[in-house]
């Protein structure tokens, strides 16, 4: 997977109240916000139960390819939910710092791919997954849409990214 779209940043629709004054000409580059999601060290995965109910819980994760990549067990609620219903959100364990990603879980079966991922993950947490393990699960995340700000200067920072 790779990407080779660059998202257009937008002010974000939100009540007047807000105070929302963000340019979208002088926003930071996307290249900044990826160097935001790729630092991070966890990240929440927000995905659906059967029945409708949010579940979330935090992972390792790496950008890689254009898209955030984990693991998880399938077996697990979250793995058992990603294959019921693929669309998810994932926030960065900021709540200062916040990056908002939506889009759809793609189960990774590329074994470059899956090569780049254990790299990755390996570079990053000194643990490398086993991408010929067949019990091994990874998934990306290409964001669709993204949310940014900067809590502390809120209403001039956020901003909605749209992806192509």
């Amino acid at each position: 997977m790779t990407s080779s779209s660059t998202p257009t940043p937008e002010s974000p629709h939100m009540p007047q109240g807000y105070g929302i004054t963000t340019d979208p000409a002088t926003a930071p580059s996307w290249e900044a916000i990826v160097d935001r999601i790729a630092k991070s060290r966890n990240y929440w995965i927000g995905s659906t139960r059967p029945g409708g109910r949010p579940h979330v819980m935090p992972v390792w994760g790496v950008w890689v390819d254009g898209a955030l990549h984990f693991s998880t067990d399938p077996a697990s609620r979250k793995g058992r939910n990603l294959a019921r219903q693929p669309e998810v959100v994932v926030n960065l364990e900021s709540g200062d710092d916040v990056v908002i990603l939506e889009g759809t879980v793609e189960k990774i079966t590329d074994r470059a791919a899956l090569a780049r991922f254990a790299d990755a993950y390996d570079a990053k947490y000194e643990f490398r997954p086993d991408p010929d393990d067949p019990g091994s699960f990874a998934y990306a995340v290409r964001p669709r849409v993204a949310h940014t700000w900067l809590e502390k200067d809120f209403p001039n920072t956020a901003l909605r990214w749209r992806f192509s």
